[in-house]
């Protein structure tokens, strides 16, 4: 029988991270049409810059060569990605997530740009329960040129190893 523990990242515990700790995460992901249009319909959003390629096309000029879309993402769609592309190696282990504070969006994300993302830990402190401690993140994504697109300040309630690993 699988333990509980085996289920998750062995190194993504309340104990393993320390203030002042960056991380940078190992996955990309492009975006396309599926995620941005599917996204921002869910959200009735409708805005026409979202879903109108003529449209954006009319009012920016030709698609700049580094593009695939003059279509831009939807923001919730862009910090929703850098919070998802940090999640194995920042909150794999948490029990809630407490707060996303300070969300900035920096750089418009076209269809076709590739999102990456870091992380630093901010704090770290105890709570109420003495199985889980809380972690505060600060997380950036970046596009394929190393533009910032998005900030986003993260507070979760994460595991200890002490009361959730193997004994």
């Amino acid at each position: 029988m699988t333990k509980l523990s085996q289920l998750t990242s062995s190194d993504t515990y309340f104990e393993d991270f320390e203030v002042g700790q960056t991380l940078r995460h190992a996955r990309g992901k492009t975006i396309t049409n599926l995620e941005n249009v599917n996204l921002t319909t869910m959200v009735m959003n409708t805005a026409q810059g979202h879903y109108n390629e003529d449209m954006m096309t009319r009012a920016r000029g030709p698609k700049a060569a580094d593009r695939s879309s003059n279509v831009i993402s939807y923001g919730g769609v862009n910090f929703s990605i850098v919070l998802g592309l940090a999640s194995q190696d920042t909150v794999e282990n948490a029990l809630a997530e407490i707060g996303l504070d300070k969300i900035s969006l920096k750089t418009p994300v076209f269809h076709g740009d590739t999102l990456y993302a870091y992380s630093r830990v901010l704090e770290k402190r105890d709570s109420d329960q003495d199985d889980a401690g809380i972690v505060v993140f600060q997380h950036w994504g970046v596009n394929q040129r190393d533009q910032l697109v998005a900030e986003v300040e993260r507070t979760a309630l994460i595991k200890r190893r002490s009361h959730w690993g193997d004994k």
